[in-house]
Order: structure tokens, then C-alpha cells, then sequence
């Protein structure tokens, strides 16, 4: 942690923080990549369409 603080200029605490706020905002971008799916998924009418994103919905849930 300080050789990342040391090659960023930055307080120890600095890079924990930044590194919690990237963890919070790629959850976010996770969550709502998921509810596209979901939305597409109540709107698919073609069966193979409906199975990708299944899958892909599974993935997301279970992971790979």
C-alpha cells in the first residue's frame, strides 16, 4: 500500500479510500448491467434470445 501511496503522491489511507470507492462503483455498474438484462429478458419474445440472456443473467448470479 505505501509504494502505491509513494508512486501516487498520496496518503496510504488516499489509496484505500480510492480503492473502495472503484469497488463501489464497478459493484454499481454489475447491478445495473443486471437489471438491463432482466428488463430485456421480460421483453424477449425470441426463444434463443430469452436463453442468452438467461445465461448471461446466470453468469452474472453464479459467476463463471
Amino acid at each position: 500500500m505505501q509504494a502505491l501511496a509513494k508512486q501516487s503522491k498520496s496518503s496510504a489511507n488516499r489509496v484505500i479510500v480510492d480503492l473502495i470507492e472503484t469497488g463501489i462503483a464497478a459493484k454499481e455498474r454489475e447491478k445495473e448491467h443486471f437489471l438491463e438484462l432482466a428488463e430485456r429478458l421480460a421483453r424477449a419474445s425470441d426463444g434463443k434470445e430469452q436463453s442468452r440472456i438467461k445465461q448471461e443473467l446466470a453468469r452474472l448470479t453464479f459467476g463463471e
